[in-house]
């Protein structure tokens, strides 16, 4: 019986200077389902695909035309002007199965939130993309589960936190494209009146 490594995170936290908003996921893939060295680094996933629709109408935004890669440096440049920090719940994990299923992954080291938030003192609003990044913050914090595109207030070392709650931006997640855009679209509404 095979027994799974531990692996570790493979990319430092990504935190702009004036960080509004922390994107939290699980884990990344593994390095064989990359398309670029960065979040969200699935070809297959949509969360780039996403920003694009939002922020550019144009879901291939991020896209390097007619190869399947993201543009790591474009993507990099747009968080940082737009004050978008991104991170994991796990910065250790076992996959129970070989594939990137959050169902299969067993967290071994939760990311310790509040030295994170530590480092990026003008974010309000902390949100999760996807199930078992929601369960790592509900384990740890008392806070109402919030609803799939929905938020609940949150307090982690006394921060005050809006806490949002997204679809995944996996394919197995059965939502269209354009309905889950419409979801983060809310996200940025309300970040931006806040």
């Amino acid at each position: 019986m095979n027994i799974p490594e531990t692996e570790t995170h493979p990319f430092e936290p990504f935190l702009p200077e004036h960080t509004r908003i922390l994107f939290l996921g699980s884990f990344p893939p593994q390095p064989k389902r990359w398309c670029m060295p960065f979040y969200y680094p699935n070809w297959l996933n949509d969360f780039w695909r996403i920003m694009g629709l939002i922020h550019f109408q144009d879901k291939d935004h991020f896209a390097i035309p007619g190869q399947k890669r993201f543009d790591e440096a474009r993507i990099r440049s747009f968080c940082s002007a737009q004050g978008l920090a991104l991170y994991d719940t796990a910065c250790a994990v076992k996959r129970l199965k070989d594939n990137a299923s959050d169902r299969f992954l067993e967290v071994v080291e939760e990311t310790d939130l509040p030295a994170l938030l530590e480092r990026i003192p003008t974010c309000r609003t902390l949100v999760t993309t996807g199930q078992k990044a929601t369960e790592v913050i509900l384990s740890k914090y008392a806070c109402d589960e919030p609803p799939v595109g929905g938020h609940v207030p949150l307090n982690i070392a006394g921060r005050k936190l809006t806490f949002w709650r997204m679809p995944s931006s996996s394919r197995a997640y059965p939502l269209a494209l354009e309905k889950k855009a419409a979801v983060y679209r809310r996200l940025f509404e309300s970040a931006e009146t806040d």
